[in-house]
């Protein structure tokens, strides 16, 4: 498996968190690319210069994140504009050599009569089929919904849709255990997040944890009471016995590395490293 970690979380800019991932002896990096200085509006000259910098550092793009926040594709009148933005990421994807482009969907509903359902559904089969006929995955992340209810989901789409493995958002918001998760999901996951976390209050609603941040984003999500976000190793995913489900099904992909909160990322992510490295050592 490789080792990454996702520009953003440096808290610099991207060109700054491309060097860094190089300092640090990294694979790739994963680039948000919905707004901001990396996004489907960049330049000729400026795409040009990023996969210069890319190159020079010997990195890869493991994937771009493409989440555009607030409900996802829950609203049916908001997902056409949703949808085309979400292809001109999948095309910028294409450009940089990424298979691909993760992004939260919103709450999948446990009941497929559930109205939202279908409206999710039938937003994730266009982007996953244009995915697929440009050779690149639409990546859920595992978030609100147990890993059987995605599975489900994905299933009823129809190709180009897979997942990106976040067993921090498993473990501090569903009480879905992560390494049963690899096994269940295990024919549709294409990249994964390393992050770490702990529930604190197993009593609370993970579709309303995920509404909050479709509201307020991750200061809101970071606020929640019911989990808390660790430094990788501090909190309670089981990475041995995570990694070894991932060699088990066969994943040789990226262990991206995300760090949403705290108030030292680059000694968190440098820490992370070193953790992630012994991990797939041991």
């Amino acid at each position: 498996m490789k080792i990454g970690v996702i520009t953003d979380c440096f808290k610099k800019t991207h060109e700054e968190g491309i060097k860094q991932a190089a300092t640090l002896g990294l694979d790739g990096v994963q680039i948000y690319a919905t707004t901001g200085e990396f996004s489907p509006a960049l330049s000729a000259e400026k795409k040009a210069e990023y996969k210069r910098l890319l190159q020079e550092k010997g990195l890869v793009v493991s994937a771009l994140c493409g989440d555009m926040g607030g409900y996802g594709f829950e609203i049916a009148e908001d997902n056409a504009e949703r949808i085309e933005k979400t292809k001109r990421i999948i095309d910028l994807a294409v450009e940089f050599g990424a298979k691909v482009v993760t992004t939260h969907i919103g709450v999948i509903p446990e009941e497929k009569s559930h109205p939202r359902y279908e409206v999710m559904l039938s937003a994730l089969t266009e982007c996953g089929l244009y995915a697929k006929e440009k050779g690149v995955t639409l990546a859920i992340e595992t978030g609100p919904e147990k890993a059987k209810t995605l599975l489900a989901f994905i299933e009823d789409t129809k190709g180009g849709v897979g997942v990106n493995l976040d067993p921090a958002n498993f473990t501090m918001v569903t009480g879905q255990d992560a390494v049963e998760a690899v096994y269940l999901l295990k024919d549709h996951i294409v990249h994964t997040h390393a992050k770490d976390g702990r529930m604190l209050n197993e009593n609370q609603n993970p579709a309303d944890v995920y509404h909050a941040f479709a509201v307020g984003g991750v200061d809101a999500l970071n606020a929640c009471e019911g989990f808390k976000e660790l430094p990788l190793g501090e909190g309670d995913v089981d990475w041995e016995q995570y990694i070894k489900a991932l060699r088990e099904i066969g994943y040789d992909g990226f262990l991206t590395i995300e760090r949403e909160c705290g108030d030292t990322p680059e000694e968190d992510i440098a820490k992370a490293v070193s953790f992630l490295k012994k991990c797939l050592t041991d």
